[in-house]
């Protein structure tokens, strides 16, 4: 770098920051890094998304499914929500998420996107005995926003994924069933209710990449547990416990100890790092019991500097 690029920097930087109007530094370095073009985004794949932070995050719940698992009849947003999350890198974007799909439809939404350069990242089950069998398949691509959604929205074609907004009145209040203030006191974390469900999420310390790229806890990388009522006084619990190697059995140790299922451990991600580590779980009990034994395993995370015993 020249000294003449070097002043005028820091010129250019400088009065950002003391005109009013101007942009700041911090404003200067988001355009050097680039932006989402939503529009473009909303327009390919058919349904507007969320801003978080500088995460566009588009939620397809599966409507269309009815999974039943020991008898308790899912609702979407416990465990159906596929999800698409788009953040700016350079002059393009990337592109993670979550497919939830049929085993039908597993093998042309992987040769789709394998065709278009979108990797396969993760493929596996969340649940055991569950009626239809469901499959989550994760991916990364990088590119141009509008082609990585253009990509996407080809993928997604087939599948029997809903993608438009539902109308107005078209879906009713859901009844929650349970007492949320409970279970959020015990699990001594706050969240939020929405059709039903409670969603509890908890982001890990640490920054946490894929292939060099940061990814923020709204594309995955946080700990989520999910409540909806199941009826006859009971609540069934799924999600996932992110765990760095160290944290995994003495989670899993924790759990089972509360008779919570571990239901499914794996990775959503290739080049991770650090390397994590997503333990699934199913518990279907009274609140009380169901929320002890879900903080049990949160307390857990904490000992992962302990030595495990044999």
């Amino acid at each position: 770098m020249t000294w003449f690029t070097t002043i005028t920097r820091f010129l250019v930087l400088t009065i950002a920051v003391t005109i009013p109007g101007l942009a700041t530094g911090k404003e200067l370095e988001k355009e050097a890094k680039g932006t989402l073009d939503t529009v473009t985004i909303e327009r390919e794949i058919g349904k507007p998304g969320e801003i978080l932070g500088d995460v566009y995050k588009i939620s397809l719940p599966r409507t269309d499914l009815q999974v039943t698992v020991e008898g308790v009849l899912l609702k979407s947003g416990l465990a159906l929500g596929s999800w698409i999350a788009f953040r700016p890198v350079g002059q393009g974007a990337v592109a993670h998420g979550d497919l939830v799909l049929g085993e039908d439809e597993v093998t042309p939404v992987v040769r789709e996107l394998e065709e278009h350069g979108v990797r396969i990242t993760a493929l596996h089950n969340h649940f055991m005995h569950e009626l239809p069998r469901v499959i989550f398949l994760h991916f990364w691509g990088q590119g141009e926003a509008g082609k990585l959604a253009h990509h996407l929205k080809q993928a997604l074609s087939k599948t029997k994924t809903p993608i438009g907004e539902a109308k107005k009145g078209e879906t009713p209040a859901e009844e929650v069933g349970f007492d949320p203030e409970q279970i959020q006191a015990t699990l001594g974390h706050k969240g939020t209710v929405k059709n039903g469900v409670l969603h509890v999420s908890l982001p890990r310390p640490e920054t946490i990449t894929e292939s060099g790229v940061e990814l923020p806890p709204s594309m995955g990388t946080a700990t989520a547990i999910n409540v909806q009522g199941a009826g006859a006084g009971k609540v069934a619990a799924t999600g996932d416990f992110v765990m760095s190697e160290d944290e995994v059995n003495h989670v899993a140790r924790a759990l089972a100890a509360h008779d919570i299922q571990v239901t499914a451990l794996h990775n959503h991600l290739v080049h991770s790092s650090p390397n994590l580590f997503f333990m699934h779980f199913w518990a279907n009990d009274s609140a009380e019991k169901v929320s002890k034994g879900l903080r049990a395993g949160l307390d857990a995370m904490k000992k992962k500097g302990e030595k495990e015993t044999p």
